[in-house]
């Protein structure tokens, strides 16, 4: 059966009673959104304050690539697996963006019998969180383009605005627009363009601020343009903008509670992409999570070079989180992909193609033992196609490295598949648990930070940047020096070309781009041609969506 079939026909409990008999929460500090989706009251949160901590666990993944690696399903699947060998455990995701739901990358709510449900819920509007994200942020857009038709007495300079538009879909045809069109009716004539939800500053806001009146100081503190004098920055607070946004972003700031498969409890809170934001869902899901089960499992978006690193150097570092162990997930078929195997033959034995391949893979893990100075645990994600050779060269290779290699098969069996993979990190987490470190540390220079990211992390030679960014950056170092960087760039390789497979030394990462995230807290540097609107793929998965007349959606992946 495909994903969402599974996901149609599994039995669901109600939300209220799970949680309640799972985790001990009161029916009344939960908003249901239906029979199977619940918000937390804030409320509840604070009263965790002085329960002790459970153990952290981050799943993440070698290079992306078109063969598929399976994160969320192996977060998902161990999960479920550390609850049946009786580890109180609940699951930290992110919330999906419609864009990849419609786009090519489909849904993100794991796959097989490793699925968090309701699935089509969850992957399509789930409880509003990012409408009411999108709404905050174009708000905001709405109120300067109002301030300046009204007299602009805070005058800002129209060509140095900062802040652009928002939507949750892929849209190529929105990254440069004009506005203003029509007449002075409408408004003045200026340059904008749009960026996806999930790489808005109000996401990142939302995901690590710790409350409300945090979440209000952060929105107030985003910097939306300068003044006509080129150097005074004006903040959302001097629109008076903050009450508004974050009235709209009350609700939204709540954890999502759901459920697995296997009716195990997980939060889905946030969703900031990994390759152009920080990958990671949000502070006050993880730090509740922790308060609620002895294990939590959480997840960082695309490669460990990406979504780990940012886990560890901006949400680590805010939030004062402390991981115990990595699950670093790999595929038989993507390391064969990374050796040079082309798509289509991936399904056949090539022993040779898959050590070439497997540098990808030991540089994520070296990344991981000498640079986060963390326990990692690799997670074969299996496949019918993997023959016995490639599964005990992959381990052989892995023990080389000094890691543990496990084939777990939660895609097929659920937690079951993965009670090897459960018992294994447990160990490790119980017997040798990590200290993690900074790849980079707060006094070092923006640039110095960029540049540690790239060479340490990336395998680069060096970067590089046009004068007119090297300078901004450099300037931005006197106010927002201790800024962490948060680094926008392909998630294919750990180069900025896509097609540079395995791990590639010695190139040069081009800074393209730099934008200062201040209600955040971090510098977002623009590696290369990313993109921070995506666009649609010549077939997207859209024309595979359906509805019949009974309401049953179909072809969600």
């Amino acid at each position: 059966m495909s994903d969402i079939e599974i996901a149609q026909r599994a039995t669901l409990r109600p939300i209220i009673d799970l949680a309640r008999e799972r985790l001990g929460i009161p029916a009344e500090h939960l908003d249901p959104y239906g029979h199977y989706k619940a918000k937390l009251s804030l409320d509840y949160i604070k009263s965790l304050d002085a329960k002790p901590d459970g153990r952290l666990i981050l799943v993440t993944a070698i290079s992306p690539t078109p063969a598929g690696e399976g994160k969320t399903t192996t977060t998902v699947g161990l999960g479920d697996a550390l609850n049946r060998i009786g580890k109180k455990t609940v699951m930290c995701l992110r919330e999906p963006s419609l864009g990849p739901c419609f786009g090519m990358k489909g849904g993100a709510a794991g796959g097989g019998y490793a699925q968090v449900v309701p699935m089509e819920d969850i992957n399509l509007h789930f409880t509003g969180d990012f409408h009411a994200i999108g709404v905050a942020h174009n708000l905001l857009s709405a109120l300067i383009d109002n301030h300046i038709n009204h007299g602009n007495a805070l005058d800002i300079d129209p060509r140095r605005i900062q802040w652009k538009r928002v939507v949750d879909m892929n849209d190529r045809a929105l990254r440069k627009i004009v506005v203003g069109l029509g007449g002075t009716a409408n408004g003045y004539l200026r340059e904008d363009g749009f960026d996806i939800v999930v790489a808005s500053e109000v996401m990142a806001i939302l995901c690590l601020a710790s409350g409300l009146k945090d979440l209000k100081e952060r929105l107030g503190r985003i910097i939306v343009g300068y003044k006509s004098d080129g150097k005074t920055p004006v903040y959302a607070r001097d629109l008076k903008a903050q009450g508004a946004m974050a009235a709209l972003l009350k609700d939204a700031l709540k954890p999502n509670l759901v459920q697995t498969l296997e009716n195990n409890i997980a939060i889905i809170h946030g969703g900031p992409f990994a390759n152009i934001a920080h990958g990671c869902n949000t502070v006050t899901a993880t730090r509740t999570a922790l308060k609620l089960a002895d294990y939590v499992v959480t997840e960082a978006g695309f490669g460990a070079d990406l979504g780990a690193e940012k886990f560890i150097d901006i949400k680590c570092r805010m939030a004062g989180l402390e991981p115990a162990a990595v699950v670093l997930v790999a595929t038989v078929r993507a390391l064969k992909f990374h050796g040079g195997v082309s798509k289509e033959k991936l399904n056949s034995e090539n022993l040779a193609d898959l050590e070439k391949g497997f540098a990808n893979l030991e540089k994520h893990v070296r990344n991981i033992q000498e640079h986060y100075c963390l326990p990692c645990v690799v997670s074969i994600n299996h496949f019918s196609f993997d023959t016995d050779a490639e599964i005990a060269l992959l381990q052989q290779r892995c023990e080389s490295l000094g890691v543990p290699a496990v084939v777990a098969k939660h895609w097929a069996h659920g937690g079951a598949g993965a009670e090897e993979l459960a018992r294994t990190v447990a160990d490790v987490v119980d017997r040798r648990p990590g200290r993690h470190r900074f790849v980079y540390p707060d006094e070092a220079s923006l640039w110095d930070k960029i540049e540690t990211i790239a060479v340490k992390i990336y395998g680069a030679g060096g970067i590089s940047a046009d004068p007119k960014i090297r300078q901004q950056i450099e300037a931005w170092n006197v106010d927002y020096g201790s800024y962490p960087v948060c680094m926008a760039k392909t998630q294919m390789s750990f180069s900025t070309d896509p097609n540079a497979k395995g791990a590639p030394r010695g190139h040069t990462v081009h800074i393209r781009e730099a934008r200062l995230a201040n209600g955040a807290g971090f510098i977002v540097a623009i590696a290369g041609d990313m993109m921070t609107m995506p666009g649609l793929p010549k077939v997207p998965a859209a024309e595979h969506i359906d509805v019949d007349e009974n309401g049953r959606i179909t072809g969600l992946f």
